[in-house]
């Protein structure tokens, strides 16, 4: 059996019972909730006062992760024409501390190992948690495996080619090198999936 060093899932409409048997089934120790809004008007058991002490009768623990690697940015400057940049949020000193947290905890045992970092989103190439946070952590040399809704595990290394296919970028001229690449089509992705901010009668962003 595959082990990773940090799992991601997607709730989405999941009963309550099939989602904590997913997490059983890989042995996670704790979910790192990294949803800007914990909160979940359609699905209410996972909305953040629901969800964790759920979890946490059932011997898994709950960590709120959404202030510092939500994917819905407060700045404009963390936006381009409206669109949430991952890539201006990867750089932010509050998210690369939210890594070093979510990473020395997990490391040093402070948390129950395996972590699993999770959001509202089905699909993981449909989701910040997978196009930013978990390249973010694969860039650190961690391993990620996405738990997908038919219970399989999909390797970070193979949701990226995927993502190569989805966008594209998978038959671009060898012009570019295979890095290059990969950021093509992780900004294309995020350019088609990430949070819009509302405009404001200024034509401010919020």
């Amino acid at each position: 059996m595959t082990t990773f060093d940090f799992y991601s899932i997607g709730h989405s409409n999941i009963p309550a019972e099939r989602f904590l048997a997913m997490l059983q089934a890989e042995n996670v120790g704790v979910i790192a909730d990294v949803r800007t809004t914990p909160f979940s008007r359609f699905c209410p058991w996972f909305s953040a006062k629901n969800l964790k002490p759920f979890l946490e009768q059932n011997g898994i623990g709950y960590l709120p992760y959404g202030a510092a690697l939500g994917g819905r940015p407060h700045g404009p400057e963390l936006y381009c024409d409206g669109v949430a940049d991952y890539e201006a949020m990867a750089r932010q000193a509050g998210f690369q501390a939210g890594l070093d947290q979510l990473a020395g905890d997990a490391a040093r045992g402070r948390v129950p190992a395996p972590v699993c970092l999770m959001c509202a989103e089905r699909e993981p190439l449909d989701c910040h948690r997978c196009l930013l946070v978990a390249r973010a952590l694969a860039a650190r040399g961690l391993s990620v495996g996405h738990v997908l809704h038919d219970g399989t595990v999909e390797p970070h290394a193979a949701t990226e080619r995927r993502l190569l296919e989805l966008t594209g970028e998978d038959g671009a001229l060898f012009a570019t090198g295979q890095n290059e690449r990969i950021a093509a089509a992780y900004r294309r992705r995020a350019r088609a999936v990430a949070y819009r901010a509302k405009a404001t009668p200024a034509g401010r962003t919020q």
